[in-house]
């Protein structure tokens, strides 16, 4: 089977990002695809009839080795932020699985989104998707990793959550962490990006970074966002750090 015919297999479809590259790849490839889920009803009657939908969990190695038979180039899309405290645990234990499951699978290549930083500073969440990107790196299986910064656009998480912030809150208390330096880049620029993966004539493997074209912190974002809305720009009052209660009072507000 030549490379261009090569299965491809989209992991975390049901997510914000997932979803979008399913649907990229649909418009714009005649490979065959692949989604593997958790919940495989979730996906149904959301993908084309040629994409088929599998179940599989990156936690259950089992589940794995059916899901990726006889694939090519493989999404790993998956995070766990919304599955408690011990998320970085999850991450890395899921990695892990993957990582020996593509290994042993024969796949030729695995694509990852990470986190656009460096250095040792780096927050929890940032750390983490590095150490996913490490440990499917050092699998022995080529891995692309594009890095990116924030990814904005309509209906993600960190769009939504900037608007809110902007609209409701006439003061805002943040962290010191709110004047640290980011490159957004657009959820279409990302898709595009992922979506071209497949067909990089690169055996090896590489690392990406993405972020967009403009430097400005989080708090400059804010501003930018309050311009866009036409509302008044939002008093910052910084404090050493944030609690779980003050973030229940941005979020829940």
């Amino acid at each position: 089977m030549s490379q261009r015919e090569g299965l491809v297999l989209v992991t975390g479809a049901t997510g914000y990002i997932g979803g979008r590259v399913l649907r990229a790849l649909e418009r714009e490839t005649q490979r065959p695809l692949r989604c593997m889920a958790r919940r495989p009803e979730y996906l149904r009657g959301q993908t084309a009839p040629r994409t088929q939908v599998v179940a599989g969990d990156i936690l259950d190695p089992a589940s794995l080795g059916p899901a990726l038979q006889g694939v090519h180039t493989a999404y790993y899309l998956i995070h766990s932020m919304g599955s408690g405290q011990d998320y970085d645990r999850s991450d890395r234990e899921g990695a892990r699985c993957f990582a020996a499951a593509a290994r042993d699978a024969g796949i030729a290549r695995i694509v990852y989104l990470g986190g656009l930083g460096h250095g040792t500073d780096l927050s929890r969440h940032l750390a983490s998707r590095q150490e996913v990107g490490l440990i499917l790196r050092e699998s022995g299986v080529p891995t692309v990793e594009f890095r990116a910064s924030i990814v904005l656009g309509s209906g993600s998480l960190s769009f939504e959550l900037v608007r809110s912030l902007v609209e409701k809150l006439p003061v805002m208390v943040t962290p010191s962490w709110v004047d640290t330096p980011t490159q957004p880049i657009g959820i279409d620029d990302v898709v595009t990006y992922l979506a071209s993966a497949p067909d990089v004539a690169d055996s090896e493997g590489r690392e990406i970074q993405i972020g967009g074209p403009d430097v400005l912190s989080y708090g400059e974002m804010l501003d930018r966002m309050a311009d866009a809305l036409g509302v008044r720009r939002r008093p910052r009052i910084p404090v050493p750090l944030i609690t779980p209660w003050l973030s229940s009072l941005w979020i829940g507000r």
